[in-house]
């Protein structure tokens, strides 16, 4: 009975310390989460009872930013976006592709600035506006450099998706040895 008394005193000793930036943090994560669902899934699930269970995959990682939750919620995103094309029959929408790209992008970045956000801290509102600023960055230069990519596919016929290919490719290798050029450098 001890224990369960210092659990509740030592619980409600935190939710009384939360501070607002950290919980609006977790509130965007939870948020796009769900529309990462809701773009993924078909509504015909949407509408029935699994709604609470896509909820209840939002929540989580809000909840758990540092746990495996930020993951499962990605690949029930992704499980969604599959059933909906292979499963319903949704055509493949390149707003809708990139969209979802982009909750799932916003949701690992904002999750890692949860992660190490206490839930008392104060934080300059700088702070979150930088964060956003990069990610949002991030999120311009890849729909322009995807949308190009898929212009440049849908011109040549099939040797344009190959080159479209092996375009993204030479990117990723760049990009990994960029990366590692830099962590050597340090």
């Amino acid at each position: 009975m001890n224990a369960v008394t210092e659990r509740v005193r030592a619980l409600r000793y935190a939710a009384a310390r939360i501070s607002l930036t950290p919980l609006l943090v977790r509130a965007g994560i939870f948020l796009t989460v769900l529309v990462g669902l809701v773009l993924a899934y078909p509504s015909e699930v949407l509408l029935g009872q699994p709604l609470l269970a896509l909820v209840a995959v939002a929540v989580l990682p809000a909840v758990g930013p540092r746990r495996v939750w930020p993951t499962f919620a990605a690949l029930v995103t992704v499980g969604g976006w599959l059933v909906a094309t292979d499963g319903y029959g949704r055509p493949i929408a390149l707003w809708r592709l990139l969209a979802v790209a982009a909750v799932l992008y916003l949701t690992h970045t904002l999750c890692a600035l949860a992660a190490v956000l206490p839930y008392d801290a104060v934080v300059d509102p700088d702070l979150i506006v930088r964060w956003l600023a990069r990610a949002g960055g991030v999120l311009l230069a890849t729909f322009v450099l995807g949308v190009l990519l898929v212009e440049v596919g849908g011109l040549g016929g099939d040797t344009g998706h190959q080159a479209a290919t092996v375009v993204g490719l030479l990117v990723a290798v760049a990009v990994a040895a960029l990366l590692g050029w830099l962590l050597r450098r340090r």
